[in-house]
């Protein structure tokens, strides 16, 4: 596991707001999305909007565009996990995790591995393993990575040439990463995370008509998540970057309706 200090690198949202003087009544831990950064433009309306009201923690996590997978998923959901861990210890009871893409993928893959959040913020849900595994070279070398795993060569490097909305980047990483995040039936697979959720908590579901995943797909995921009362699915006129700025609004009415009495 990552030590503390790295775990927590990231961008704590709005620090020098005198309204930080204040207690907060909620926490928000955000991710981005592939190749992004904490000071991702995509989520910066949401943190925005959102830092009045809550704590928001904005994560550099590891598909980042200086990390490139340099460390495997469950080391990425530690960093999460840390974050959470210092919002609660600050005195905040109610912590939603949340992110855009790949970020929003993560915080479905934590509430099935750790579980500890109160809400769930998935928007533009975006990293689909299972289909990636269907480019011939993304599969060659998934499958290479798995073979040295197996063999107990995780640490040996393989390269990729990954894919994010239609662009195409190659990177070097260890197998043991590069299988942590793109094995088909493993903790980026949202459908079965999502099933495999630990608790029922309320889930603000973005998706945008213009994205690749709106429809049947984004359903289907959002489906398998445990029924609550609190939860919304909502589709917003938007493309898979636009999506967050688009559903700004709506996410913060919905999250100040959680914390009312």
């Amino acid at each position: 596991m990552m030590a503390g200090a790295c775990a927590l690198a990231g961008v704590l949202f709005g620090a020098a707001d005198p309204a930080w003087a204040q207690p907060s009544s909620c926490g928000v831990v955000l991710m981005h999305g592939k190749w992004g950064t904490p000071q991702s433009p995509y989520l910066r309306p949401v943190a925005e909007k959102l830092a009045p009201h809550c704590k928001v923690i904005l994560l550099e996590m590891p598909w980042s565009r200086d990390r490139l997978y340099d460390r495997p998923y469950p080391d990425a959901l530690d960093q999460v996990r840390q974050a959470v861990q210092a919002l609660r210890q600050s005195g905040i009871r109610w912590v939603a995790v949340g992110g855009q893409s790949f970020g929003a993928n993560a915080s479905l893959a934590y509430m099935s591995q750790i579980g500890d959040a109160d809400a769930l913020l998935p928007l533009a849900p975006g990293h689909v393993p299972e289909h990636f595994h269907q480019d011939p070279d993304i599969r060659r070398s998934v499958d290479e990575a798995w073979r040295l795993v197996a063999a107990g060569r995780g640490d040996q490097r393989v390269e990729m040439t990954d894919i994010n909305q239609g662009q195409r980047r190659s990177i070097r990483t260890s197998a043991g990463a590069l299988w942590s995040y793109f094995n088909p039936q493993g903790w980026g697979n949202m459908g079965l995370s999502a099933r495999d959720s630990r608790k029922p908590v309320p889930v603000f579901w973005a998706i945008g008509t213009l994205d690749p995943l709106y429809g049947a797909a984004s359903q289907a995921i959002y489906q398998n998540l445990p029924a609550h009362p609190d939860s919304e699915y909502r589709e917003v006129r938007a493309s898979h970057a636009n999506t967050p700025a688009a559903a700004a609004d709506a996410l913060v009415d919905w999250v100040l309706a959680r914390l009312r009495p």
